[in-house]
């Protein structure tokens, strides 16, 4: 098939969901068209590195003042900030003409901030006069079953704050979007029902029945190749937390984690570190390494030297090093939606995983088996402390979590059935 992919950010290893769904549909011999945007030189690069995988790439970039602007101008209407921030003219442009001279198959349009573009191209098709493409809109995750957790669970006033201006608007567009496309995705049977709610309030009872054939659950997958054990010997006391940091529901895990669960792990096992893995970490973070260098652990295998109980990375080129030689991963998230990628990434790395069972609710993963569910802070940090002190019962769970993710996870089934969902979708 012939697909256009619009994405309003660069698809990036970061950006997982469609760097590696345009990668799995392009090696799948689907001639695929990326259209997206770039705001720096590494992005730029990203993109170009992908080009030689596609037919064509429409890639403008996009500046911080016009995303700004964006949201300045949409601020009095209804419509949410998310949806207008990345709105490219030069982008709308690209995309209608590709529309225009190219015949697709199916436009797969990603998340929120580019479901603009997927509304912008339906004049066009129009005007085409060829058979339709399927239309298709990801919108990964339910956005406002976020920002209504955020709304009350972000540890900044500001999150908060954004949360609450953001939530009644992003209900409306999203129930109304949901009626706008051939097919909508989400990676979890969560987010599916409340996008469907969402529909339902907006259309009332039919409209959201109407609705329910349309929407879909794609999950997200994992690069099993890239993801992979190493075999190399794990720190027995090293616990890793991986994730953007600049994002507001791991500022606020990451947070909580080091305040209410650590001291009890420190408690029991004092040499236990904490590597906190994941780019741009605000001061909020940053400052939980200053809090405890008075509190040093020796380096694992008596070298007689120490390091600080908390590490905070930054950005990192490489986070799998981390991930092969944490004795464990954590991934404490009080409030999230869709799938947790970092929980995926550490059990492809056949690291044994505590999770709580936010992090979990998209996965049907059996507790206790592919990894330990912990529901609160007391809870959390005696799993914790437990499989520090057995390395065979971590190296079981490790085992048991890679096989998880290679039986339910591979991008390349995922690609396959994204390439079914066009086809129905195009009937």
């Amino acid at each position: 098939m012939k697909i256009l992919f619009i994405v309003p950010y660069a698809p990036t290893r970061i950006r997982t969901r469609p760097f590696h769904l345009i990668r799995a549909l392009a090696a799948e011999q689907h001639r695929v068209t990326l259209a997206t945007l770039w705001t720096n030189d590494a992005e730029r690069e990203a993109v170009e590195s992908l080009a030689g995988e596609l037919d064509q790439v429409c890639s403008p970039r996009i500046r911080l003042g016009r995303s700004v602007w964006n949201c300045l101008r949409a601020l009095p209407g209804r419509s949410p900030l998310q949806a207008a921030y990345s709105w490219s003219p030069a982008l709308a442009r690209g995309t209608s003409r590709l529309v225009k001279d190219a015949g697709f198959d199916a436009i797969h349009v990603e998340h929120l901030r580019g479901a603009r573009y997927g509304l912008s191209v339906q004049p066009v098709l129009k005007k085409t006069g060829r058979s339709r493409p399927a239309l298709v809109w990801d919108s990964v995750d339910c956005i406002s079953t976020l920002f209504r957790q955020a709304a009350s669970e972000a540890r900044t006033r500001r999150s908060r704050l954004t949360a609450r201006i953001e939530l009644p608007r992003t209900e409306r567009f999203e129930g109304w979007l949901t009626t706008q496309f051939d097919r909508v995705l989400v990676t979890s049977e969560k987010d599916r029902r409340d996008l469907l709610r969402l529909a339902g309030r907006r259309t009332g009872e039919g409209g959201a029945a109407a609705a329910a054939g349309r929407v879909a659950v794609l999950p997200n997958g994992v690069d099993l190749d890239y993801f992979s054990p190493s075999g190399e010997p794990r720190d027995p006391r090293a616990i890793v937390i991986t994730g953007k940091m600049s994002y507001h529901a791991n500022v606020a895990a990451v947070t909580r984690f080091v305040e209410e669960v650590m001291p009890e792990v420190w408690n029991a096992i004092p040499e236990a570190r904490l590597w906190i893995v994941g780019q741009n970490p605000p001061n909020e973070v940053r400052r939980l390494a200053a809090q405890w260098t008075n509190g040093h652990a020796p380096l694992a295998g008596g070298s007689g030297s120490s390091e600080p109980r908390v590490l905070v990375t930054g950005t990192v080129e490489d986070i799998r090093p981390y991930l092969r030689r944490a004795a464990l991963a954590v991934a404490p998230v009080r409030y999230a939606a869709g799938i947790q990628n970092k929980v995926l990434e550490g059990l492809a790395c056949a690291t044994p995983v505590v999770a709580t069972p936010e992090a979990v609710a998209a996965l049907a993963v059996n507790p206790g088996e592919d990894l330990v569910v912990a529901p609160e802070p007391r809870a959390m940090a005696a799993a914790v402390v437990s499989l520090l002190r057995n390395p065979e019962r971590r190296a079981e769970l490790g085992r048991a979590g890679r096989l998880f993710v290679e039986r339910r996870h591979d991008w390349r089934a995922v690609a396959r059935d994204l390439a079914q969902i066009y086809r129905y979708a195009r009937n």
